[in-house]
Formats: structure tokens, sequence, C-alpha cells
């Protein structure tokens, strides 16, 4: 009975994260709509304190039940804002800023479906800058990177054998992720996930508002008028999503949890073909191998021993 229970809330964890990984990946179709009616920045400010106003009673009921329960590690429940959380979220903040702008100014040259895998890449880019930090990458991790790289030909070269200048950017904007990701992976040892994401979310919002008021004009019109978009993109990618991943991952392993997560570039070049992009046969192909390469890279080829048969004697 109690194995029964358990399965029914792995199966349960999956399909929410699955949702998770759709709402990502098809917020790629919301940006490039959005991006036809509002600047750049001007949209990311909007999606960025939409995402804050979304996680701000989330993140206040896992604190509070936090206070009650007197669970967590490294007591991140004794003080709403640590300087931790603070240091954290503003480093979070400033590289998913960065991010996120050159994903924007790729989704505009490269189409949505190139811009989901090529942005994935980021999963491929963490073991590459791990190499400053010195830490070493296991030989089947460079046979994944070559697969990816090999992908990115397909997918990104065309018949001028040169790179979009979209893509330039969507590969600048997988190394910023990457960079993000290894900056959460120290800080989300020490500080609350959500309320990180909450001050990642609110600085990335300053920035975009300063960046609109320099160079774009910010006509509320037009935010009204893409607001559909702009809901969609930050309420549901930044903070629905986001809920939903920390929630079914209580439920699942690391291993299983990524894969699903994968699942977001696959939405993204999927959403992209249902609003009337259409991909090349090379372009298939490439997404194919980068698929292939950010899931072989995330599972954990090393741990696995083939076992030796017992001799009897």
């Amino acid at each position: 009975m109690a194995l029964k229970q358990e399965r029914k809330k792995q199966l349960v964890a999956s399909l929410l994260l699955t949702l998770a990984a759709f709402i990502w990946g098809s917020a790629f179709v919301a940006q490039s709509e959005a991006l036809d009616i509002l600047g750049q920045f001007t949209f990311l400010a909007s999606r960025s304190f939409l995402g804050v106003l979304t996680l701000i009673p989330v993140s206040l009921v896992i604190y509070k039940k936090g206070q009650k329960s007197g669970s967590g590690e490294h007591n991140e429940y004794k003080t709403f804002f640590s300087k931790d959380l603070i240091l954290g979220g503003t480093l979070c903040g400033v590289v998913l800023f960065a991010a996120s702008a050159l994903q924007q100014v790729g989704i505009i040259s490269s189409g949505v479906g190139k811009s989901g895998f090529l942005t994935t890449l980021y999963i491929l880019a963490v073991p590459i800058l791990g190499l400053f930090l010195k830490r070493r990458i296991k030989p089947f991790m460079w046979v994944c990177i070559a697969l990816g790289v090999v992908g990115m030909y397909f997918l990104c070269v065309s018949e001028t054998s040169a790179l979009n200048f979209g893509d330039f950017m969507l590969i600048l904007c997988a190394v910023c992720f990457g960079v993000h990701i290894m900056i959460i992976d120290h800080f989300v040892k020490k500080v609350d996930g959500v309320r990180l994401s909450l001050v990642q979310f609110f600085v990335v919002g300053v920035l975009s508002l300063i960046t609109a008021l320099i160079f774009e004009t910010i006509d509320f019109a037009l935010i009204k008028a893409a607001f559909i978009s702009i809901f969609y993109a930050g309420v549901l990618s930044s903070g629905v999503a986001y809920t939903l991943q920390i929630v079914s991952q209580k439920n699942l392993s690391p291993t299983v949890a990524s894969l699903l997560m994968s699942l977001e570039a696959v939405f993204a070049a999927l959403s992209g073909a249902v609003f009337g992009e259409r991909l090349t046969g090379n372009e298939i192909f490439g997404c194919i191998l980068v698929f292939i390469a950010i899931i072989l890279a995330q599972l954990p080829i090393e741990n696995l021993k083939i076992k030796k048969p017992s001799a009897n004697h």
C-alpha cells in the first residue's frame, strides 16, 4: 500500500513538472508576440515585476510554514531577507537580466523553436564553466559537449556557413544561464530557493525598468495591448512554473526531474511550429542532436557500474 502511494505521488509530481516544462517552453511564443508590440526591456520589466507579485504570497506561505515547523537547514527561516539571500539574489538577478536580454534579442532573429533549443544549452555550458573553478569534467561529458556542438552546427549554420546574429546572442545567453545556474548552486545551499527567486526577479525588474527608461519609450497603452503575453510570461512562467518545480522535486529524483525539465526545449520547438514557424531538415536533425546531448549530459553515467557475476565455489 505504501509503495502504491509513493508511485502515485511520483506520477503526480511528474505530470506537474511536465506542465511546468510546457509553460516554460510555450513562453517563448509569448515573448515573441510581446516583442512585436513592446520594447524588449519594457517587456522584461513588466514580466519580472509580475513574477515578483506572484512569488510574494508563495514565499510568505513557505516562510510561515517553515517557521512553524522549525524545518530547514542553515536557519533560512530565522529572517525573511538575510545577507546571503540579498547577495545571492542580486548576483542571480544581474546575470539573469543579461541572459534574458540576450534571449529576447535572439528570439527576434532566430525564431521560437531554435531559441528554445539553443537556450537549453546552458546545461552543456555548466561543465565548461566549471573548468575555471577547477572542477574536473568526466570524459563522457566531453562526448556530450561534442554532440551538442555538432547539433548546433546543423541547427544554426545556414548555407552561407555563418552563424545568424540571433544564434550568437542565444549562445551568449546560454553561457549566462550557465553562470546563473552555478551561482544558484552556491547560494541555494544557504537560503530558501523561492525567496532567492523573488529577489532575483526584483533585481531583473529594476534593471530592466532603468534600461527601458533610457533606451525605450514606455507606453502603457502598448503594455495593455500585450498584457496577455506579459501575464503568461510573468505570472505563469516565472511564478506558477517555478512553484510547480519546487513542489514536484520533493517527490522525484534529481535525474528524473532534470529530464522532465528538459522538455522545455521540445515544447518551445512545438510551440513555434504550431504558430507557423517551420524548421528545415537540418534544423530538425540539429534539434534532435542537441536534445540527445542535453539528456545524456544529465544522466549519471559515471555512477553506472557493470556488476560482475559472482563465482560459485
